[in-house]
């Protein structure tokens, strides 16, 4: 028992090495918005009676994927570091950040669709950010 309890953990440890090159701030973060934008997503559908299973698992898979595509990348960078090339984690960073931006400018959705007023200084950062989303 003693050797699986180590052994689930290393097991972890090496997917998420191998899939994202290990765990920093950056998918810490992204991964508390994409939680964070699914259940704002819930809630603000079920307050407008919106609340479909269908769309639930399409909006489940859109989360998946976005994590797939920060595997992409850190595959795209491991790729560009392995044929001489400056990466340094740039391409997964960026996608990262991409997406982060994504997810914050849909919270920021669900909370007005939830009728939540939303604080001046907060809509100055997300406009900002789209901007800079548009942009890329």
């Amino acid at each position: 028992m003693d050797i699986f309890l180590k052994a689930v953990p290393a097991f972890f440890t090496g997917i998420l090495t191998f899939l994202f090159g290990g765990w920093n701030a950056l998918l810490a973060i992204l991964v508390t918005l994409v939680v964070i934008d699914f259940i704002t997503g819930m809630v603000a559908s079920a307050l407008h009676g919106k609340l479909r299973s269908h769309v639930g698992m399409l909006g489940i898979a859109r989360k998946v994927f976005i994590f797939v595509m920060v595997t992409v990348a850190h595959l795209i960078d491991l790729l560009l570091s392995e044929s001489g090339h400056q990466s340094s984690e740039a391409v997964m960073t960026m996608v990262i950040v991409f997406y982060s931006i994504n997810e914050i400018l849909s919270i920021t959705e669900n909370a007005g669709r939830i009728g939540l007023p939303i604080p001046q200084a907060v809509k100055n950062a997300v406009e900002i950010l789209r901007n800079k989303k548009d942009r890329n």
